[in-house]
Protein backbone atom coordinates (compact mmCIF):
# COMPACT_ATOMS: atom_id res chain seq x y z
CA UNK A 1 0.00 0.00 0.00
CA UNK A 2 1.37 3.14 -0.94
CA UNK A 3 1.93 6.13 1.91
CA UNK A 4 0.24 8.77 -0.17
CA UNK A 5 -3.02 8.54 -2.18
CA UNK A 6 -3.29 10.57 -5.22
CA UNK A 7 -5.66 13.60 -3.63
CA UNK A 8 -3.43 16.44 -2.87
CA UNK A 9 -0.45 14.05 -2.89
CA UNK A 10 2.83 16.00 -2.34
CA UNK A 11 4.80 16.65 -5.67
CA UNK A 12 7.63 14.72 -6.66
CA UNK A 13 8.88 17.65 -9.26
CA UNK A 14 8.95 19.48 -5.51
CA UNK A 15 11.08 16.91 -3.74
CA UNK A 16 13.25 16.64 -6.69
CA UNK A 17 14.54 20.26 -5.72
CA UNK A 18 16.22 19.37 -2.86
CA UNK A 19 19.87 18.99 -3.42
CA UNK A 20 20.47 18.18 0.63
CA UNK A 21 23.56 21.03 1.18
CA UNK A 22 21.99 21.18 4.73
CA UNK A 23 21.82 25.32 4.35
CA UNK A 24 18.19 24.57 6.46
CA UNK A 25 19.74 22.81 9.52
CA UNK A 26 20.70 25.75 11.69
CA UNK A 27 17.33 27.35 11.09
CA UNK A 28 15.05 24.17 11.78
CA UNK A 29 13.79 23.72 15.28
CA UNK A 30 13.53 20.52 15.55
CA UNK A 31 17.25 19.68 14.48
CA UNK A 32 18.40 22.48 16.79
CA UNK A 33 16.65 20.57 19.48
CA UNK A 34 17.89 17.16 18.88
CA UNK A 35 20.54 17.50 15.85
CA UNK A 36 18.48 14.26 14.11
CA UNK A 37 18.88 14.25 10.43
CA UNK A 38 15.26 12.51 10.39
CA UNK A 39 14.00 15.85 11.82
CA UNK A 40 15.32 18.66 9.81
CA UNK A 41 13.86 19.19 6.56
CA UNK A 42 16.18 17.43 4.09
CA UNK A 43 15.36 14.24 6.25
CA UNK A 44 11.88 14.84 5.89
CA UNK A 45 11.74 14.98 2.31
CA UNK A 46 14.18 12.25 2.16
CA UNK A 47 10.82 10.50 3.72
CA UNK A 48 8.48 12.07 1.49
CA UNK A 49 10.17 10.75 -1.38
CA UNK A 50 10.25 7.22 -0.11
CA UNK A 51 6.34 7.71 0.64
CA UNK A 52 5.75 8.04 -2.92
CA UNK A 53 7.54 5.28 -3.75
CA UNK A 54 4.35 2.72 -5.27
CA UNK A 55 5.59 0.12 -2.29
CA UNK A 56 5.87 2.27 0.90
CA UNK A 57 3.56 2.25 3.71
CA UNK A 58 3.33 5.40 5.57
CA UNK A 59 4.83 3.81 9.08
CA UNK A 60 4.52 4.81 12.26
CA UNK A 61 8.06 6.20 12.42
CA UNK A 62 7.44 8.42 9.22
CA UNK A 63 4.65 10.18 11.24
CA UNK A 64 6.46 10.60 14.16
CA UNK A 65 9.30 12.74 12.02
CA UNK A 66 6.13 14.41 10.33
CA UNK A 67 4.51 15.69 13.74
CA UNK A 68 7.24 16.88 14.87
CA UNK A 69 7.48 19.94 12.04
CA UNK A 70 6.43 22.71 13.29
CA UNK A 71 5.32 23.98 9.64
CA UNK A 72 7.27 27.20 10.42
CA UNK A 73 9.21 27.53 7.12
CA UNK A 74 12.24 29.14 8.52
CA UNK A 75 13.90 26.18 6.38
CA UNK A 76 11.98 28.02 2.74
CA UNK A 77 13.79 31.06 3.78
CA UNK A 78 17.06 30.30 3.59
CA UNK A 79 16.89 27.36 1.35
CA UNK A 80 19.28 28.46 -1.90
CA UNK A 81 17.51 26.15 -3.99
CA UNK A 82 14.22 27.59 -3.80
CA UNK A 83 12.54 24.44 -2.23
CA UNK A 84 8.88 24.71 -1.22
CA UNK A 85 9.11 22.82 1.86
CA UNK A 86 5.94 24.42 2.93
CA UNK A 87 3.61 23.04 0.05
CA UNK A 88 5.27 19.70 0.63
CA UNK A 89 4.45 19.26 4.53
CA UNK A 90 1.31 21.18 4.12
CA UNK A 91 0.33 18.30 1.12
CA UNK A 92 1.63 15.01 3.63
CA UNK A 93 -0.19 16.37 6.75
CA UNK A 94 -3.71 15.58 5.21
CA UNK A 95 -2.31 11.99 4.11
CA UNK A 96 -0.92 11.11 7.39
CA UNK A 97 -4.31 12.16 8.79
CA UNK A 98 -6.25 9.59 5.98
CA UNK A 99 -3.82 6.74 6.48
CA UNK A 100 -2.54 6.86 9.87
CA UNK A 101 -4.60 5.63 13.13
CA UNK A 102 -3.40 7.58 15.97
CA UNK A 103 -3.68 6.45 19.46
CA UNK A 104 -6.70 7.16 21.21
CA UNK A 105 -5.60 10.26 23.33
CA UNK A 106 -3.80 11.75 20.20
CA UNK A 107 -7.26 11.29 18.75
CA UNK A 108 -8.94 13.30 21.44
CA UNK A 109 -6.84 15.85 22.56
CA UNK A 110 -7.60 16.91 18.92
CA UNK A 111 -10.90 16.36 18.46
CA UNK A 112 -10.96 18.37 21.76
CA UNK A 113 -8.45 21.54 20.23
CA UNK A 114 -10.36 21.58 16.84
CA UNK A 115 -14.03 21.29 18.39
CA UNK A 116 -13.03 24.69 20.80
CA UNK A 117 -10.42 26.70 19.31
CA UNK A 118 -11.94 27.44 15.99
CA UNK A 119 -15.31 28.48 17.48
CA UNK A 120 -15.12 31.85 19.18
CA UNK A 121 -18.50 31.32 21.22
CA UNK A 122 -17.32 27.87 22.59
CA UNK A 123 -13.95 29.42 23.31
CA UNK A 124 -15.49 31.98 24.83
CA UNK A 125 -17.77 30.10 26.74
CA UNK A 126 -15.08 27.62 28.11
CA UNK A 127 -12.17 30.69 28.72
CA UNK A 128 -13.27 31.50 32.43
CA UNK A 129 -12.90 28.00 33.18
CA UNK A 130 -9.27 27.97 32.80
CA UNK A 131 -8.45 30.58 35.96
CA UNK A 132 -10.28 27.78 37.96
CA UNK A 133 -8.33 24.70 36.15
CA UNK A 134 -4.87 26.72 37.17
CA UNK A 135 -6.06 27.33 40.59
CA UNK A 136 -6.24 24.02 41.59
CA UNK A 137 -3.00 23.02 39.83
CA UNK A 138 -3.47 22.01 36.52
CA UNK A 139 -0.83 23.96 35.24
CA UNK A 140 1.37 21.13 37.05
CA UNK A 141 -0.06 18.61 35.14
CA UNK A 142 2.06 16.92 32.46
CA UNK A 143 1.69 16.49 28.87
CA UNK A 144 -0.46 18.50 26.83
CA UNK A 145 -3.68 18.87 29.44
CA UNK A 146 -0.72 20.92 31.41
CA UNK A 147 0.10 22.50 28.52
CA UNK A 148 -3.51 23.62 27.44
CA UNK A 149 -3.34 25.57 30.87
CA UNK A 150 0.09 27.09 30.95
CA UNK A 151 -0.43 28.57 27.39
CA UNK A 152 -4.08 29.59 27.57
CA UNK A 153 -3.54 33.56 27.47
CA UNK A 154 -4.37 34.49 31.56
CA UNK A 155 -6.73 37.49 30.90
CA UNK A 156 -9.44 38.95 34.05
CA UNK A 157 -12.59 36.75 33.66
CA UNK A 158 -14.27 39.96 32.93
CA UNK A 159 -12.37 41.13 29.91
CA UNK A 160 -13.27 37.51 28.22
CA UNK A 161 -16.96 39.15 28.05
CA UNK A 162 -18.43 39.28 23.90
CA UNK A 163 -16.24 42.70 22.46
CA UNK A 164 -17.89 44.90 20.33
CA UNK A 165 -16.72 45.45 16.73
CA UNK A 166 -18.41 47.95 14.39
CA UNK A 167 -19.46 46.20 11.13
CA UNK A 168 -18.26 49.42 9.90
CA UNK A 169 -15.88 52.20 10.53
CA UNK A 170 -15.28 55.28 8.25
CA UNK A 171 -12.13 56.22 6.76
CA UNK A 172 -11.02 59.38 9.35
CA UNK A 173 -9.29 61.21 6.18
CA UNK A 174 -9.23 60.96 2.85
CA UNK A 175 -10.03 57.26 1.82
CA UNK A 176 -7.63 55.30 0.26
CA UNK A 177 -9.25 52.20 -0.06
CA UNK A 178 -11.84 49.49 1.14
CA UNK A 179 -10.47 46.42 3.18
CA UNK A 180 -12.45 43.62 5.09
CA UNK A 181 -10.77 42.96 8.39
CA UNK A 182 -10.53 39.01 9.98
CA UNK A 183 -12.31 39.04 13.16
CA UNK A 184 -11.56 34.95 13.07
CA UNK A 185 -11.49 32.73 16.42
CA UNK A 186 -8.63 32.99 19.15
CA UNK A 187 -7.76 36.73 18.32
CA UNK A 188 -11.71 37.50 18.81
CA UNK A 189 -11.89 36.23 22.21
CA UNK A 190 -8.29 36.45 23.71
CA UNK A 191 -6.93 39.45 22.02
CA UNK A 192 -9.89 41.86 20.77
CA UNK A 193 -7.47 44.97 21.74
CA UNK A 194 -5.53 44.04 18.78
CA UNK A 195 -8.81 44.15 16.53
CA UNK A 196 -9.85 47.74 18.44
CA UNK A 197 -6.18 48.77 16.96
CA UNK A 198 -6.28 47.38 13.90
CA UNK A 199 -9.52 49.39 12.81
CA UNK A 200 -8.22 52.42 14.36
CA UNK A 201 -4.95 52.67 12.59
CA UNK A 202 -6.42 51.44 9.29
CA UNK A 203 -9.17 54.13 9.51
CA UNK A 204 -6.99 57.06 10.87
CA UNK A 205 -4.71 55.86 7.77
CA UNK A 206 -7.85 56.27 5.67
CA UNK A 207 -9.18 53.22 4.95
CA UNK A 208 -12.94 52.32 5.34
CA UNK A 209 -13.04 49.50 7.57
CA UNK A 210 -15.60 46.61 7.14
CA UNK A 211 -15.92 43.71 9.96
CA UNK A 212 -18.16 40.88 9.26
CA UNK A 213 -18.73 38.99 12.27
CA UNK A 214 -18.68 35.70 10.02
CA UNK A 215 -16.67 33.78 9.67
CA UNK A 216 -16.10 32.23 12.82
CA UNK A 217 -12.58 31.05 11.79
CA UNK A 218 -10.29 31.23 8.44
CA UNK A 219 -9.60 27.31 8.58
CA UNK A 220 -5.75 27.99 9.41
CA UNK A 221 -5.64 25.71 12.53
CA UNK A 222 -6.62 23.08 10.67
CA UNK A 223 -5.19 23.65 7.15
CA UNK A 224 -1.74 23.57 9.51
CA UNK A 225 -2.54 20.36 10.84
CA UNK A 226 -4.01 18.46 8.27
CA UNK A 227 -7.66 18.54 9.23
CA UNK A 228 -8.48 19.31 4.65
CA UNK A 229 -11.88 18.82 4.84
CA UNK A 230 -12.88 21.24 7.55
CA UNK A 231 -10.27 23.74 6.21
CA UNK A 232 -11.14 23.59 2.87
CA UNK A 233 -15.27 24.08 4.66
CA UNK A 234 -13.97 27.51 6.21
CA UNK A 235 -11.88 28.40 3.62
CA UNK A 236 -15.15 28.46 1.25
CA UNK A 237 -17.23 30.16 4.03
CA UNK A 238 -14.17 32.86 4.63
CA UNK A 239 -14.40 33.65 1.13
CA UNK A 240 -18.33 33.93 0.63
CA UNK A 241 -18.28 36.32 4.05
CA UNK A 242 -16.05 38.96 2.49
CA UNK A 243 -17.35 38.54 -1.09
CA UNK A 244 -20.92 39.86 0.48
CA UNK A 245 -18.99 42.78 0.97
CA UNK A 246 -18.87 44.37 -2.19
CA UNK A 247 -15.33 45.20 -3.82
CA UNK A 248 -12.87 45.08 -1.30
CA UNK A 249 -9.23 46.45 -1.95
CA UNK A 250 -8.08 44.03 0.54
CA UNK A 251 -8.70 41.08 2.76
CA UNK A 252 -6.68 42.12 6.15
CA UNK A 253 -5.51 40.10 8.96
CA UNK A 254 -3.88 40.76 12.40
CA UNK A 255 -2.78 37.07 12.86
CA UNK A 256 0.16 35.81 10.75
CA UNK A 257 -0.97 32.06 10.89
CA UNK A 258 -4.29 33.12 9.49
CA UNK A 259 -2.57 35.24 6.91
CA UNK A 260 -0.40 32.85 5.83
CA UNK A 261 -3.13 30.15 5.36
CA UNK A 262 -5.43 32.21 3.56
CA UNK A 263 -2.59 33.54 1.15
CA UNK A 264 -2.67 29.57 0.34
CA UNK A 265 -6.08 29.42 -0.40
CA UNK A 266 -5.80 29.41 -3.88
CA UNK A 267 -3.10 26.05 -3.73
CA UNK A 268 -6.12 24.52 -0.99
CA UNK A 269 -9.10 25.03 -3.41
CA UNK A 270 -7.64 25.05 -6.54
CA UNK A 271 -9.94 27.48 -8.36
CA UNK A 272 -9.14 30.68 -9.90
CA UNK A 273 -11.74 32.31 -7.62
CA UNK A 274 -9.68 31.30 -4.49
CA UNK A 275 -6.03 32.30 -6.28
CA UNK A 276 -8.19 35.86 -7.05
CA UNK A 277 -9.27 36.49 -3.21
CA UNK A 278 -5.64 34.85 -2.21
CA UNK A 279 -4.04 37.48 -3.89
CA UNK A 280 -5.82 40.39 -1.91
CA UNK A 281 -5.12 38.95 1.22
CA UNK A 282 -2.83 41.29 3.58
CA UNK A 283 -1.28 41.53 6.64
CA UNK A 284 -2.27 44.67 8.20
CA UNK A 285 1.50 45.59 8.84
CA UNK A 286 2.56 44.39 5.48
CA UNK A 287 -0.52 46.83 3.83
CA UNK A 288 0.21 49.98 6.31
CA UNK A 289 3.97 49.52 5.58
CA UNK A 290 3.36 49.79 1.50
CA UNK A 291 1.94 53.27 2.43
CA UNK A 292 2.81 56.56 3.37
CA UNK A 293 1.43 57.57 6.15
CA UNK A 294 -0.45 60.63 7.12
CA UNK A 295 -1.48 60.21 10.47
CA UNK A 296 0.37 62.17 12.73
CA UNK A 297 2.30 59.96 15.05
CA UNK A 298 3.44 61.20 18.81
CA UNK A 299 5.92 59.96 21.18
CA UNK A 300 5.96 56.09 23.16
CA UNK A 301 9.06 56.41 25.27
CA UNK A 302 9.53 52.39 25.42
CA UNK A 303 12.25 50.06 24.84
CA UNK A 304 10.79 47.01 22.10
CA UNK A 305 12.35 43.98 20.73
CA UNK A 306 10.38 42.71 18.11
CA UNK A 307 9.53 39.23 17.75
CA UNK A 308 9.33 37.80 14.21
CA UNK A 309 6.40 35.31 13.85
CA UNK A 310 7.45 32.68 11.53
CA UNK A 311 4.30 32.83 9.80
CA UNK A 312 5.14 36.45 9.01
CA UNK A 313 8.53 36.32 8.27
CA UNK A 314 8.69 32.83 6.19
CA UNK A 315 5.57 31.72 5.20
CA UNK A 316 4.46 35.33 3.75
CA UNK A 317 7.93 37.25 3.73
CA UNK A 318 7.08 40.20 5.76
CA UNK A 319 10.15 40.93 7.39
CA UNK A 320 11.09 44.70 7.15
CA UNK A 321 7.60 46.58 6.96
CA UNK A 322 7.07 45.83 10.98
CA UNK A 323 10.36 46.90 11.79
CA UNK A 324 10.04 49.86 9.51
CA UNK A 325 6.48 50.79 11.36
CA UNK A 326 7.88 50.67 14.61
CA UNK A 327 10.62 52.80 13.66
CA UNK A 328 8.46 55.54 13.20
CA UNK A 329 7.07 56.04 16.32
CA UNK A 330 9.25 58.60 18.09
CA UNK A 331 10.81 57.59 21.59
CA UNK A 332 10.65 54.10 20.65
CA UNK A 333 13.51 52.05 20.57
CA UNK A 334 13.43 48.84 18.71
CA UNK A 335 16.35 45.93 19.63
CA UNK A 336 16.86 43.26 18.23
CA UNK A 337 17.23 39.71 18.93
CA UNK A 338 20.67 38.41 18.70
CA UNK A 339 20.58 34.53 19.17
CA UNK A 340 18.55 32.34 17.47
CA UNK A 341 16.58 34.99 15.86
CA UNK A 342 15.61 32.37 12.91
CA UNK A 343 14.20 29.84 15.79
CA UNK A 344 10.74 29.40 15.81
CA UNK A 345 9.02 30.38 19.75
CA UNK A 346 7.42 26.76 19.74
CA UNK A 347 3.61 28.38 19.63
CA UNK A 348 3.23 26.86 15.89
CA UNK A 349 -0.36 26.76 16.03
CA UNK A 350 -1.38 23.79 18.26
CA UNK A 351 2.17 22.59 17.70
CA UNK A 352 3.00 23.90 21.58
CA UNK A 353 -0.10 21.55 22.58
CA UNK A 354 0.65 18.38 20.54
CA UNK A 355 4.13 18.39 21.20
CA UNK A 356 4.66 19.58 24.63
CA UNK A 357 7.85 18.77 25.56
CA UNK A 358 9.00 20.60 22.24
CA UNK A 359 7.24 23.20 22.10
CA UNK A 360 8.11 24.55 26.15
CA UNK A 361 11.94 24.06 25.08
CA UNK A 362 12.04 26.06 21.74
CA UNK A 363 9.48 28.34 24.36
CA UNK A 364 12.14 28.98 27.00
CA UNK A 365 15.02 29.10 24.73
CA UNK A 366 13.27 32.03 22.90
CA UNK A 367 11.62 33.50 25.82
CA UNK A 368 15.60 33.71 27.54
CA UNK A 369 16.76 35.32 24.25
CA UNK A 370 14.06 38.13 24.13
CA UNK A 371 15.14 38.88 28.14
CA UNK A 372 18.72 38.80 27.13
CA UNK A 373 18.35 42.10 24.98
CA UNK A 374 17.05 44.18 27.80
CA UNK A 375 13.81 45.18 26.01
CA UNK A 376 10.85 46.90 28.15
CA UNK A 377 8.50 45.33 26.00
CA UNK A 378 7.79 42.42 23.55
CA UNK A 379 6.36 43.10 19.74
CA UNK A 380 4.97 40.17 18.23
CA UNK A 381 2.00 39.68 15.44
CA UNK A 382 0.35 36.70 16.15
CA UNK A 383 -1.59 35.41 18.96
CA UNK A 384 -0.33 32.43 19.54
CA UNK A 385 2.95 34.16 19.68
CA UNK A 386 2.09 36.23 22.01
CA UNK A 387 0.62 33.32 24.67
CA UNK A 388 3.55 31.05 24.24
CA UNK A 389 5.87 33.84 24.92
CA UNK A 390 3.51 35.48 28.25
CA UNK A 391 3.72 31.93 29.29
CA UNK A 392 7.45 31.32 29.16
CA UNK A 393 7.95 34.88 30.03
CA UNK A 394 6.33 34.74 33.39
CA UNK A 395 8.10 31.03 34.39
CA UNK A 396 11.28 32.55 34.01
CA UNK A 397 10.32 35.45 36.39
CA UNK A 398 10.58 38.14 33.92
CA UNK A 399 6.64 39.02 32.83
CA UNK A 400 7.35 41.41 30.40
CA UNK A 401 4.32 42.78 28.54
CA UNK A 402 3.68 41.47 24.35
CA UNK A 403 2.11 43.67 22.71
CA UNK A 404 0.91 43.53 18.45
CA UNK A 405 2.74 46.21 16.88
CA UNK A 406 -0.43 47.67 15.90
CA UNK A 407 -1.35 48.34 19.50
CA UNK A 408 2.00 50.04 19.53
CA UNK A 409 1.00 52.40 16.37
CA UNK A 410 -2.53 52.83 17.52
CA UNK A 411 -1.11 54.73 21.02
CA UNK A 412 1.67 56.73 18.69
CA UNK A 413 -1.64 57.97 16.82
CA UNK A 414 -3.76 58.81 19.54
CA UNK A 415 -0.46 60.34 21.46
CA UNK A 416 -0.30 62.47 18.24
CA UNK A 417 -4.19 63.81 18.16
CA UNK A 418 -3.63 64.77 21.77
CA UNK A 419 -5.65 61.60 23.35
Amino acid sequence: MAAFDARRAPQQELVDDCVHCGFCLDTCPTYVLWANEADSPRGRIVLIDEGLGERTALSDEMVVHFDRCLGCMACVTACPSGVRYDRLIERVRPQVERHHRRPFRERAIRRLLFATLPHHRRLRALAPMLPVARRFGAEGLGGRMGALARVAPQRPPRSLRRAAFPSRTPAARAPRGRVGLLLGCVQRVFYPQVHHATIGVLAAEGFEVFAPSAPDCCGALEFHSGEEDSAVTRARATMAAFEKLGDLDHVVTNAAGCGSAMKEYGDLLETPEAQAFASRVRDVLELLGSIEPTAPRGPVAMRVVYHDACHLRHAQGVRDEPRALLRSIPGLELLEVDTESEICCGSAGIYNLLQPEAGADLGRRKARHLIETGADAIAAANPGCAAQLDCHLRALGTPLPVYHPIELLQRSIQAGRGD
